[in-house]
């Protein structure tokens, strides 16, 4: 069952998923009705799950869940990745590789792998203060407390 991403509650479970480029605006509205589409149909062992979703910046997937009535299954977190992979084939962006690092440089928004982002806090072109999207944070409420912080206040803090 589709809700608005605001409506679920701070405790609703979140996946994020970081585009490897912005989608454009024609790509927004499409994967936005895909993604609408999904979640009005998903389900639990045929149990309708509560979910929303959001596309901060044009480029981050956020799918969250209120798992008070139904929680997911594996079959449910397997039909959601599909959906993500279909998303990453028809509109030829990455979503799925955890290996790589997003975050700001000034308002631009940076996707580097891990290896790259390691060279650029060694060269001192990031610092502990660039701020960070912690794609790790499991809730609501840590997404929209915890998803931009400051690289030593993530798990990349032990890079610098």
């Amino acid at each position: 069952m589709l809700v608005p991403f605001e409506a679920l509650s701070d405790e609703a479970r979140v996946w994020i998923y970081p585009a490897s480029r912005p989608f454009t605006s024609e790509e927004f509205e499409e994967i936005t009705a895909t993604l609408h589409a999904f979640l009005t149909e998903w389900t639990a062992h045929g149990a309708s799950l509560k979910a929303g979703v959001s596309i901060p910046y044009n480029r981050f997937i956020v799918i969250a869940i209120d798992e008070s009535q139904q929680e997911t299954t594996g079959c449910s977190i397997d039909a959601s990745v599909k959906i993500i992979k279909e998303i990453e084939a028809t509109y030829g962006v990455t979503l799925l590789d955890k290996m790589n690092v997003s975050f700001k440089q000034g308002e631009y928004i940076t996707y580097k792998p891990l290896m790259d982002f390691k060279k650029m806090v060694k060269n001192k072109a990031v610092t502990k203060n660039t701020i960070i999207f912690n794609n790790l944070v499991v809730n609501k409420e840590e997404f929209l407390t915890q998803w931009e912080v400051p690289a030593h206040q993530s798990w990349h803090a032990r890079y610098f």
